[in-house]
């Protein structure tokens, strides 16, 4: 079979396995003034109950809408819980749904792998594209509220995408989902938030309690390359240097001052903010939280007890 022919026949089937699973969201509500306040985009169910995928920043702010598939059947849907800081949200379809496709894992892509994203956008169902990962390991700086933090480990793709095609899903060739599509990140290029261990995490808070439960340490930091000799005397080629520690917050209380760089957070190693980020879900709020940062040329040891996050939607 020729090459392209066999290109053709991997996205074809892709498409007939995925595109039952993604439905297109309206979601509706009534605001202060009467004002009815929508956000649309598309959803992947992955659960045999009927729950959905979709992205936080489509459904912001709004709690129920209506979902349809791609042959012709709707469902109205209730928000399940909702997560800005890893734009991923989960929905529940009121009335009986697709079967669930099957979630991958992008821990195993590689850049130059073959994925096709299916979405179904404004309700022209089965919006298909493919195209190839053309980088791993991105980062999105997100914001809600006070809070600054960024989507780790966001997948790069060619495959072309719309703003109909958020919360829709990002295929692997055997047709598992690896990803669900947040955002066009400029000509040519799409962003996608992982299906991983992490992220699965974040999927099963949102399930159990309609949010995610974080540890809060307030600072603001940026990844910095360690000198020769602190390369030596620590062991670590990079930290994270301190920018900034937000007032009250456990960071300021635990002595860390702008200017330290973080050399190990809880025991482990810490180079980026996402190394970090990961270290801070529910089991360490309220629990001994040991930093060790290099000051002045000296490691200091220092320790912070996180706070729980607040919810800002």
């Amino acid at each position: 079979m020729p090459a392209l022919d066999a290109y053709s026949k991997i996205v074809i089937d892709v498409a007939e396995s995925v595109t039952p699973h993604v439905a297109a969201i309206e979601m509706t509500s009534t605001g202060r003034r009467g004002r009815i306040l929508r956000g649309s985009g598309s959803a992947v169910v992955f659960t045999a109950e009927g729950y959905m995928l979709t992205n936080a920043h489509v459904v912001s702010g709004i709690r129920t809408g209506r979902a349809v598939f791609a042959d012709g059947k709707h469902s109205d849907v209730e928000l399940v819980g909702a997560d800005p800081l890893s734009d991923l949200a989960v929905i529940r379809g009121l009335k009986s749904a697709p079967p669930p496709a099957v979630l991958g894992n992008a821990d195993t892509l590689r850049v130059g792998q073959l994925v096709i994203a299916v979405g179904n956008p404004l309700g022209l169902a089965g919006s298909v594209t493919a195209g190839v990962v053309s980088g791993l390991g991105r980062s999105i700086p997100v914001r809600a509220g006070d809070h600054r933090r960024v989507i780790e480990d966001v997948i790069q793709t060619d495959a072309a995408l719309n703003p109909g095609n958020s919360g829709g899903a990002l295929a692997d060739t055997r047709g598992h989902i690896v990803g669900i599509n947040t955002a066009v990140a400029g000509l040519g290029l799409g962003l996608a938030v992982p299906i991983n261990t992490t992220t699965r995490r974040i999927i099963a808070s949102l399930l159990r309690d309609g949010r995610v439960h974080r540890a809060y340490l307030g600072l603001v930091s940026t990844p910095i390359p360690l000198d020769a000799s602190a390369v030596v005397r620590t062991g670590q080629k990079e930290g994270l240097r301190v920018v900034e520690v937000l007032p009250r917050s456990p960071a300021e209380h635990s002595g860390l001052q702008p200017g330290d760089i973080v050399l190990r957070a809880n025991g482990r190693a810490v180079s980026s903010a996402e190394s970090l980020q990961k270290l801070l879900f529910e089991e360490a709020i309220g629990e001994p939280f040991p930093l060790t940062v290099l000051r002045d040329g000296r490691a200091v040891e220092l320790l912070a007890v996180p706070s729980e996050m607040e919810q800002q939607q």
